[in-house]
Order: structure tokens, then sequence, then C-alpha cells
């Protein structure tokens, strides 16, 4: 089995790569990095650092990589079983064309077997975000076509992969977390479903999806954001900061009662999670940093992303909300010259007020309650 994966970064090699090295598959990662793309071709393997209770070294073989801009790429996902991708939503975008003109090779090819892909982002049903791009660069006349061999597979993906540590001199050096979670939805596939250690099946993905986004993603971005006023550098201090943990448990408590609702999820496995989840920003092997979890704030404070989609169901089922509220007020005390987001953001901020900015990102009415709300908790942080 043939596999392209886009993002040779350290989600891809950390993580969805190396499931996919492991159950046997020969991995081609598609990246625009010369000096990663060159190292993998010229080692086809590399080390990554597993770290946790118990730590590893374990040794990824049988991988190349392309660069995802060339010529040959298109031919590459024309010919694979599976295409997987690890690059963030911008970049998803960027990548449609070349997966549609891969398809479009394939088809007018005649080859009728199943290739399935699978988009492995921080996004709520990235895979199906992936294909309406897609299908606006694949002629109208082959998409039922395409409807019947290739697959777009929505996934949620957990791993806490943090960027490489400074003076680090190996381009393929990557650090990952013990803990990983890949669940992809069983209904999408085209084809026999392949069977991967590490990737996990359901036919009920959103409640997967929303418990991590409502959990993991938004304690951590809570974390980060009152970290960075609490003046930490790393979410291990700041988790560690026993006002600030105790703010995200209670944020994560506050959301952790709308997948209770909406999802029937047990009350004590859930807490069971949730200390779980804690556990792991409090990794002593991981220098995570504060302003890698709190940057691209627009993005965060989109309407199906982790601070507002867990917020409105409180609102939806009549729940509490002041820690998620705390926390959605501190991403606008959030200042990151490096990060265009978070420039936009503040920009935005000192010409229009939040309550404008606040509605204008998050789709929430300007003159809700729930803005007004907002704009105290920030007055009460600042």
């Amino acid at each position: 089995m043939k596999a392209i994966h886009f993002g040779a970064g350290n989600i891809g090699r950390g993580f969805i790569g190396k499931v996919l090295s492991d159950a046997g598959i020969k991995v081609t990662f598609a990246d625009v990095n010369e000096t990663v793309v060159n190292a993998l071709i010229a080692r086809n393997e590399y080390d990554v650092n597993v770290v946790g209770a118990d730590c590893s070294i374990e040794k990824v073989s049988n991988v190349t990589a392309v660069h995802s801009a060339g010529s040959e790429i298109v031919k590459l996902i024309a010919e694979s079983d599976l295409v997987t991708t690890a690059v963030g939503p911008t970049v998803l975008n960027i990548i449609a064309k070349t997966i549609a003109d891969a398809i479009e090779l394939r088809l007018k090819s005649g080859n009728k077997s199943p290739l399935n892909i699978i988009a492995c982002e921080n996004m709520v049903r990235g895979t199906s975000q992936l294909k309406a791009e897609v299908f606006k660069y694949l002629p109208e006349s082959l998409h039922a076509q395409s409807d019947q061999s290739i697959g777009f597979v929505d996934s949620a993906v957990d791993r806490i992969v943090p960027p490489a540590e400074a003076g680090e001199t190996d381009p393929l050096a990557v650090t990952v977390e013990t803990f990983s979670e890949w669940i992809v939805d069983q209904t999408q596939f085209k084809g026999e479903i392949p069977t991967i250690k590490g990737m996990e099946c359901t036919d009920n993905l959103m409640a997967f999806v929303e418990r991590k986004l409502f959990t993991l993603n938004t304690g951590h971005l809570i974390t980060a954001y009152l970290g960075v006023l609490a003046g930490h550098e790393t979410i291990k201090e700041s988790i560690e900061d026993d006002a600030i943990r105790a703010d995200v448990t209670a944020a994560m408590q506050e959301s952790g009662e709308v997948l209770i609702r909406r999802y029937a999820f047990d009350v004590q496995a859930h807490a069971a999670y949730i200390q779980k989840i804690l556990g792991r920003f409090a990794n002593p092997y991981l220098r995570d940093e504060v302003d890698r979890v709190g940057r691209q704030p627009i993005r965060k404070l989109s309407a199906n992303d982790r601070l507002i989609k867990p917020l409105n169901g409180t609102l939806e089922y009549g729940l509490p909300n002041e820690h998620l509220i705390k926390g959605i007020a501190a991403a606008f005390l959030y200042n990151n010259d490096q990060d265009p987001q978070a420039v936009e953001l503040q920009a935005m901020f000192a010409e229009k007020g939040l309550a404008e900015t606040l509605a204008h990102y998050s789709g929430l009415a300007v003159d809700s309650e729930t803005v007004k709300l907002v704009e105290q908790a920030y007055k009460s942080l600042k």
C-alpha cells in the first residue's frame, strides 16, 4: 500500500507519517521545505523521540519525500492508495488543486481502484472542507465518477507535537508525547477500510471531534492565553500555576457539560478524560510554548472552533459558561507581532472595540448579553 502525506513537519513525521509507516505502508512525504525533503530522500528513515511516563526512541523507516510544488506529485497521488495531510487549514486550500489534478489524471487513465483522502487537521470535518475545494478545480463532468472511487474521510486527531528545541541541527528531529488518538469516519471510505494500528474507526465521528475540540483544544488555548497574561513561557509552567489550572479545569467542565448533554457521555469517564488532558499539559518532557498554542486567534474565535462552539453549546443548553467567557476575553489580550492574525485582531479591536470585533469574527450578536459579559471579563483581566 502506498500513501502520500502532505506536510513533513513535526506533526506529519511525528504522528500520521509514523502511524502509516508502522503499519507497513510506504510513505512519501510532500512538502515545500527542501532541507527536510532532501534529508528524507537521502536517509529514508528518521527517529521519533516519544516522551511521557516511559520514554523511547522509535525509528520510522520505508519513507521518502517529494517537493509538493513539483511536477512529480500529481502522478504520485494518482498512483497511490491513500492521501493524508497535516498542513494546517490555510495550506489545505492551497493543495486542493494538486489533488484535483491527480484525481483527474487517475480517472482519465481508467484507474477505478479506491483512493481515500484524510485531512488530519485541527478542524471540524476538515476533509469535507478539502473536498469542497478540490471539486472547485475538478471538472464537473468528473464529480460523479470521483464520488464512486475517491473517498474523502473526515477525522479527529490528537497528539501534542511541539517544535524542535532551540539549537537542534537535525532537520528530521522530532519529539512527541506518548498519547495519540486518530479517529476516522468509517462511513466515508471507498473500498475496504485499511487496517492501521493507531487509526480508530467510528460511525459517530462528531462525538469524538467535539470531545477533543471542547476539551484538549479549548483547555490548551485558555491555558496559553492565561499563561501569557501571567508571564509564563510554556504550557507546563502555565498549568502548574494553581489559579490558571483552576480556571482551565472549570472551562473544560463547562464545555464538558455540553458534551454530556449532546452525546450522553458518561459523567465519570469524561471527568477522567479532563484529568488526563491536564496531565498531558504538565508533561515535563515537552516544551510547548504559549505563543505557539495561542497563535491564530481569529481562526480560534470563529463560530466552529474551540472557544465559540462550546460557548454556543452552553447557550443552547442553558449551562454555566463563566470560565469559557474568561478564555474568550483573554484572547483580546494576546499580542504577538509575529502572528498576522493577532496583529489583525488587535488592529480591528483598536478601531472598532471589543463587541464589534468579537461579533465580526465569532458570529455572536453584537448587542447580546454574552458579548457584554465578555467585555466585563476583559476589563477584569486587564
